[in-house]
């Protein structure tokens, strides 16, 4: 998520008629329940490929989506990492309605940066991650829970990706950066899997997070970008959801767009512009201090509404 991308060549998303389903009731997003998830995560201590605590919240996270009544797969794959570390990284794929031939895709990255590059102490210590990687993994986590208490026909693929944030910072290697989602599109977890479009968390739960309109998504995907933007407006989240365009990142939805050729856009924090992120990104104060539930609620809200939208043909 840190190198511009050329914006440009924009397309337009094709229509497609599609049967209509049944009309669900939209859910209620639970924001203190997504609050107890990012608790949860920064509890086990920073997640970073190789270290206990990566392993025993991958464990929780696969366990709380079945539990949730989500199919499950563990992706491993070993990736190499700038510094040479080879890093034992597991894709997280949680699945319902497995037979339904339309799909959706939603993401997020859960591991944690390795290192307090950012911060002015302690910078070789890993962070907590908060709300990189935490705060996306738990909307996410809150949309499962709430797609197994309601239902849904459409189906609906939530793939967590690890071994995002372990790049370098400084130089010109955008691909140092996510492995995981590098990975999952050159081998996604079912051979020929397609999604209509995909929707990346990323830093969505700091108080005043604003969302602008990111270049790679625009250039993928616009309709959905101004879809999805609209909706957040309406419902009365304009101020996080903003008609400001930026130019593109290298986020893990750069990759499912160029690779695996799914339109996938990014929701993220973005308060100054391209490449300026809040002010803890990668320092120790990403912390659970840096979340503000009501935040963290608007952002799922909006994202769970899309969901049963596009479910309903209203979106």
């Amino acid at each position: 998520m840190h190198c511009e991308s050329d914006p440009t060549n924009t397309t337009e998303d094709a229509v497609v008629d599609v049967p209509k389903r049944k009309e669900y009731k939209i859910p209620r997003f639970n924001r203190d329940s997504a609050y107890a998830y990012v608790q949860k995560q920064v509890n086990f201590g920073p997640r970073v490929p190789n270290m206990a605590s990566h392993t025993a919240c991958k464990e929780w996270l696969v366990g709380k989506f079945k539990e949730f009544g989500a199919s499950v797969i563990e992706q491993d794959f070993q990736a190499t990492a700038y510094t040479g570390t080879v890093l034992n990284s597991t894709n997280i794929i949680a699945s319902y309605n497995l037979d339904a031939d339309e799909r959706i895709l939603l993401a997020a990255h859960w591991d944690t940066r390795h290192i307090a590059d950012k911060d002015n102490e302690r910078t070789e210590e890993p962070i907590d991650g908060a709300d990189d990687g935490g705060s996306g993994v738990a909307a996410l986590l809150e949309i499962a829970r709430q797609i197994n208490l309601t239902g849904i026909d459409l189906g609906v693929d939530i793939v967590l990706f690890d071994a995002e944030d372990h790049g370098e910072e400084n130089g010109d290697t955008p691909d140092t950066w996510c492995l995981g989602s590098q990975y999952w599109s050159k081998t996604p977890h079912k051979a020929g899997y397609r999604a209509k479009f995909g929707v990346l968390l990323d830093m969505i739960g700091s108080k005043n997070a604003r969302f602008p309109k990111e270049g790679v998504s625009m250039k993928y995907a616009p309709q959905l970008v101004n879809k999805i933007w609209k909706l957040g407006q309406n419902m009365g989240y304009g101020n996080h959801f903003v008609n400001t365009p930026v130019g593109g990142i290298t986020d893990d939805h750069y990759y499912v767009n160029e690779i695996a050729r799914i339109p996938m856009i990014d929701i993220i924090n973005l308060p100054g512009g391209t490449k300026t992120f809040g002010h803890y990104h990668h320092t120790h104060d990403d912390n659970i201090d840096v979340i503000d539930k009501r935040v963290l609620g608007a952002t799922g809200q909006v994202v769970l509404a899309a969901i049963y939208r596009e479910n309903n043909g209203t979106l």
